[in-house]
């Protein structure tokens, strides 16, 4: 019984590495190829946090003193991407000024303003996590 339990220590555990992923095609090195970005894998406790931070109390339609609990998932996926992505620092105060930003999430639209690879973006951090949409999850099922 010792032995199996052996298997589940910490220094068992496969650790999950970084990522490489070339973001916009707006940010280029000296030769004109696109700058890769250092993306990291989401923890539970992070996913949690963001999650919570995403969640507000709504006040239901003719109902006093009644409130809904809503989710932000547009929010949530901007926190997500912001949390993944290792360098360029998102927190640094110098890129952010560069940019005229204050936010970290602020930062990486003005730094990824096209809305299509925002997009493809937002779907590489989501695959390299394993989460799956919705809408994955339906064509999954009709297939």
């Amino acid at each position: 019984m010792l032995n199996n339990l052996n298997r589940f220590f910490k220094q068992n555990k496969i650790k999950r590495e970084n990522t490489k992923y070339a973001v916009t095609k707006s940010l280029v090195d000296e030769e004109g190829n696109p700058l890769e970005w250092t993306i990291k894998p989401l923890t539970t406790d992070e996913d949690e946090n963001i999650r919570n931070a995403c969640l507000y109390e709504e006040q239901e339609l003719g109902k006093r003193n009644s409130y809904k609990q809503k989710f932000n998932a547009t929010k949530y996926i901007c926190k997500m991407l912001c949390a993944c992505v290792v360098e360029p620092n998102l927190y640094n105060k110098e890129l952010q000024d560069s940019y005229g930003v204050i936010t970290p999430e602020d930062l990486l639209k003005a730094m990824v303003d096209n809305p299509t690879e925002y997009d493809n973006f937002v779907s590489f951090v989501q695959e390299f996590n394993g989460i799956t949409s919705l809408n994955d999850k339906v064509e999954e099922v009709k297939n």
